[in-house]
């Protein structure tokens, strides 16, 4: 049973340092606890932890365009991140881990910007029929997290620029066809800003679980141990050494 929740928000833009604070919030949830953490990664490609970096993505242009790769460490395909896009991660003891309890907190945030969100088998979530949150998922001894993207101003050339959909992906669906399965929420809400949408998230995150949030410091994690995590998560070994 959730007897607390916290918020923790994350100021930085550094894909490595913030899946290093995720890493540290899951490791250190406890029993009753349900944290909501609300992150932001600049140009960046995110694969999952099987995946081969060189077959989803552009890395030498990425690179060469001053982007960043990095691998987290649930599993799902590849995805971009910037500035227009907003990622959550729900963290959580497994005894207490409910996926349709937590996609219910992106449904509402949507329905209170007068949004109809509906999830999809593929625990996608879509507005009539065009994903704007993805979502993956990860546990270890006895702690999982729920993490995912909200998809709020994103810039789409980017996003087909970077990423290397598989061949059979192409042929079944075709370049066009993937790009109109996606879509930004400012889109269909034009006022909407990463701002609103954490307020959203938030107020969401509240009524679902009928708890009052509390905020979450930085001075609460042990800082030698988020740069230890930060420095495996920026090196070469870690991002492109695992698919040799």
């Amino acid at each position: 049973m959730i007897t607390s929740i916290l918020l923790y928000e994350s100021h930085c833009f550094d894909p490595y340092r913030n899946l290093a604070v995720e890493q540290v919030l899951l490791e250190s949830v406890k029993e009753g606890q349900c944290i909501l953490y609300l992150w932001q990664n600049e140009n960046t490609v995110v694969i999952g932890r099987n995946q081969n970096p060189w077959k989803e993505c552009a890395t030498s242009l990425l690179e060469e365009e001053g982007g960043k790769l990095a691998r987290r460490l649930s599993g799902g395909g590849a995805v971009f991140h910037d500035l227009g896009n907003l990622n959550f991660t729900f963290l959580l003891s497994k005894k207490n881990y409910d996926v349709a309890k937590q996609l219910q907190v992106i449904v509402e945030a949507c329905r209170n910007l007068g949004l109809d969100a509906q999830v999809t088998g593929r625990n996608d979530v879509t507005i009539d029929g065009r994903k704007f949150s993805g979502n993956a998922f990860y546990d270890s001894k006895g702690q999982a997290y729920h993490h995912g993207t909200l998809l709020v101003d994103v810039d789409m050339t980017m996003l087909g620029k970077y990423l290397m959909p598989s061949k059979a992906k192409l042929q079944s669906k075709g370049v066009d066809s993937v790009r109109s399965r996606v879509v930004n929420l400012r889109e269909l809400c034009p006022a909407l800003t990463i701002d609103r949408m954490k307020e959203e998230m938030l107020a969401a995150f509240q009524k679902v679980y009928g708890l009052e949030s509390e905020a979450l410091n930085a001075d609460r994690f042990d800082g030698n141990y988020v740069n230890r995590l930060w420095e495996r998560n920026a090196s070469w070994d870690w991002n492109y050494g695992k698919s040799l």
